[in-house]
């Protein structure tokens, strides 16, 4: 009868809706091209545009086991491989790339927009309260502040960058209130450690966010990366999804970059994935190499390594979650910031309901 009452107390904490509303929402990037000397005139700056270039390749895959045959080998590999492909490159004239985008911080973080278990939404509101009134967002927003100060969100065009400058604009009622600018390369992507000098911007920019995400404050940031890259040089917008599950078609573009009205960008998503790339709180025996900091996911997926680092039913989101809400079980202070970090990122975690016997 116990072990019936104490299923039966979960059963009642279970919601089948259950959505959260990302917390932070950023814009699509645009690529732009100037002079590094220029950063300060927002008129010098031209769009990058995205151009086809068609190219004689060689075969350089790894062949089928099956494809043995001496003769069909050599002709195979022998043939040219004709690609047409997408590119956005620098001008020779210019040597600098700028990628410019905007962040709005909402409030109400850890406040479902659909949830039809009142028992639930009592308990979440309530755990939410109890984390805000002890932690107040300060680690998760010093974290997000990082990844906009390090230029994290450039991805590849990061690593190409002799110089590297970050600028952060708050704007309030369309008007720049306030502007931190960062040496981007004096920060590690490993960790979340700032440099001395810089510490006040960054501590003024998470004020910024937590205070939004408490809904203290409304939040709209713009953010200007400036990477010296020298002229000419390519340049890594977003790259689209080609097609599903096959091959590319005879004669189609075999890389397809993203644009916006023509100009070189980057996908929303894509940024928004740099800026959660805050995780660095699970199970690190996962990991056989110093992997840093991975981006806020349910499960710890990183699709490039083809590694879930929160496998089901240990320290993955709803294996926290549901411990935390649903029976009281109150994790580790680390697994209480990913948690609450999930719930910022959004999506839709609704548990189905089992069907009574009979049924």
């Amino acid at each position: 009868m116990a072990s019936a009452s104490k299923a039966s107390s979960k059963n009642d904490y279970k919601a089948s809706v259950l959505a959260f509303e990302r917390k932070l929402d950023p814009s699509d990037a645009l690529l732009a091209c100037g002079q590094w000397s220029q950063r300060d005139q927002s008129g010098a700056w031209s769009d990058i545009p995205v151009r086809e270039k068609a190219v004689r390749g060689t075969i350089s895959n790894r062949l089928k086991a099956g494809e043995q045959d001496p003769a069909k080998l050599d002709a195979k590999i022998d043939n040219p491989n004709l690609q047409t492909v997408d590119v956005a490159t620098l001008p020779d004239g210019v040597d600098t790339l700028k990628v410019r985008f905007s962040l709005k911080v909402l409030g109400g973080a850890g406040t479902p927009s659909a949830c039809n278990n009142p028992k639930h939404q009592q308990s979440l509101v309530s755990l939410v309260e109890n984390y805000i009134d002890e932690h107040g967002f300060e680690e998760l927003a010093h974290r997000y502040a990082c990844n906009l100060a390090n230029g994290r969100f450039l991805w590849r065009n990061r690593m190409k960058a002799e110089d590297l400058e970050i600028r952060v604009s708050l704007l309030e009622h369309g008007e720049t209130t306030q502007t931190w600018i960062f040496d981007a390369l004096e920060f590690a992507l490993n960790d979340f450690a700032v440099p001395e000098h810089a510490a006040g911007g960054v501590t003024e920019i998470a004020s910024v966010i937590r205070e939004a995400l408490k809904g203290e404050r409304h939040a709209l940031l713009v953010v200007e990366g400036f990477a010296r890259i020298g002229g000419g040089q390519e340049v890594y917008p977003s790259q689209e999804l080609v097609t599903l599950g096959g091959s590319n078609t005879k004669g189609e573009k075999s890389k397809t970059l993203y644009s916006v009205k023509g100009t070189a960008g980057i996908h929303s998503q894509k940024i928004g994935n740099a800026i959660r790339t805050i995780d660095t709180w699970y199970p690190q025996a996962l990991s056989s190499a110093d992997v840093g900091p991975i981006a806020v996911e349910p499960y710890g997926a990183v699709t490039t390594r083809g590694t879930a680092y929160r496998p089901p039913k240990k320290d993955d989101f709803y294996t926290l979650y549901d411990g935390w809400v649903g029976e009281g079980k109150i994790p580790a202070l680390d697994q209480q910031h990913f948690v609450m970090a999930t719930l910022i990122r959004g999506g839709v975690f609704g548990e189905a309901q089992d069907k009574e016997k009979g049924e």
